[in-house]
Parts: C-alpha cells; structure tokens; sequence
C-alpha cells in the first residue's frame, strides 16, 4: 500500500487519528507520505494544491485518506486528472459553501465530475459543526458512493475524541 494523507486545516499531528493511521500503515510496512501542508494554519488553496500535485507525481499513491479541508482540497485536484488512486476516504468533509475567513481560498466549490477514484467512502458524523447530514448525503448521492455516518462524533478529530480510530484503521487496512 502506497498511503497518501492530506491533513485539514491546522494539521493532523499526534492525538489525531491521521497520525495514527500513519503510524500504524508504516508498522505493518506499507509506504506512507504524510506531509504537512504550507502554513496549515493560514492555509492557501493554490500553495497547498501545487504542494500536493508534486507529492501526487513523485509519490503515486494507490490509497488517499483526507480529513476535512483535506477533501476540500481533493475536491479541487479531482478535476483534474489523478492516475493510480484505487481508494479514496473522506472523512469529515466541510460545506462546499463553507464561510469562514481564514480558509475562503478554497470556498465556494462546485463538485468535480468525478472524484479520481476507483473507489470511494465518505464517513462523516451526525453532528459535526461544518457538513450538515443532508449535504453529506447529497455528495455520496451525487457520485454514487457508501456514506457511514458516526453518531455524536463532531468534526471527528482529536477533540472530539478519534485519536486511535480502529474503524478507519480497519478500511484502509482492509486487504482487496
């Protein structure tokens, strides 16, 4: 497995589950590229998609997991061409609308023909202060995909408690 994980605003360090996705891919001995994004802070949509697009062609992953403006920013690469993506993970997506000043470099967005994967999973949670149930199911409904929505999980980050997360663990460890 080639893993390449793309980190939300502000990162994904350790107690957040991406960190321990990683950790736990590289102990099993699979390849993985988790890159912090320029500035994740004060992130900017056209240094973080020429960032990625680099990692993209140098790296080739098989498998991508995105947390939140992470998908984003998967959302915008998708319409362009992607080779070699056999499974795509989005968790915890933000609005395609989302309005808020430190990231409106990547807002509004309009989704993409298609997401640049052989297969797809969008897990989001039923509460999660930045992606309202109905628009989440609106995407996976758009592009035909499973949709695991996680009860009372919140943005489904350290803070709300996914530091080791077995489930997502188990998906992408999941052997094909």
């Amino acid at each position: 497995m080639k893993l390449l994980i793309l980190h939300g605003w502000g990162g994904s360090d350790t107690p957040h589950w991406q960190a321990e996705l990683a950790a736990k891919v590289a102990k099993d001995y699979g390849t993985v590229c988790f890159p912090l994004l320029d500035n994740p802070h004060f992130p900017s949509k056209n240094r973080w998609l020429k960032q990625v697009k680099v990692i993209l062609e140098a790296f080739k992953p098989d498998t991508v997991v995105c947390h939140s403006l992470g998908c984003t920013l998967w959302l915008w690469l998708a319409q362009e061409e992607i080779e070699g993506v056999e499974r795509l993970f989005l968790v915890s997506p933000p609005s395609l609308d989302t309005q808020l000043d430190t990231i409106k470099s990547f807002f509004p967005l309009s989704l993409p023909i298609t997401l640049q994967a052989k297969e797809t999973q969008l897990i989001v949670s039923d509460n999660d202060p930045y992606i309202s149930t109905n628009e989440a199911e609106q995407i996976a409904s758009h592009y035909n995909i499973p949709l695991y929505t996680i009860p009372n999980a919140e943005h489904i980050n350290a803070d709300s408690g996914y530091g080791k997360w077995e489930f997502i663990e188990e998906l992408v460890m999941e052997k094909k």
